[in-house]
């Protein structure tokens, strides 16, 4: 697979948005969409319900160490949600715009 999603989750819509911004100037990222969610998850035993951010960031699979690299660096969580999901395929027009965007 030449292209990827990949699926990140952050506490605050600011801090998305940066994140955001600092991986599509970067190059790192053609685009990241930026979603309100409601997470439920178990953190040290207990249940928690948060209102987070999920960043739907579209790269090159081969980016995406460099990805990962750059969103541990600057995240605030100690275990961020980092999944990267296959593109088996798309629009031919779109993976040739992705193309031209990421490095």
């Amino acid at each position: 697979m030449k292209y990827c999603m990949v699926l990140v989750a952050c506490a605050g819509k600011t801090f998305a948005e940066n994140l955001a911004g600092k991986l599509v100037e970067n190059r790192l990222a053609a685009c990241v969409q930026v979603q309100p969610v409601t997470s439920i998850y178990t953190w040290e035993g207990q249940v928690h319900t948060e209102p987070e951010f999920r960043m739907v960031i579209k790269t090159k699979s081969e980016r995406y160490p460099e990805v990962e690299a750059f969103i541990t660096a600057h995240h605030g969580y100690e275990v961020p949600q980092i999944l990267c999901v296959p593109i088996e395929t798309g629009l031919a027009s779109y993976l040739n715009w992705m193309d031209e965007n990421i490095n």
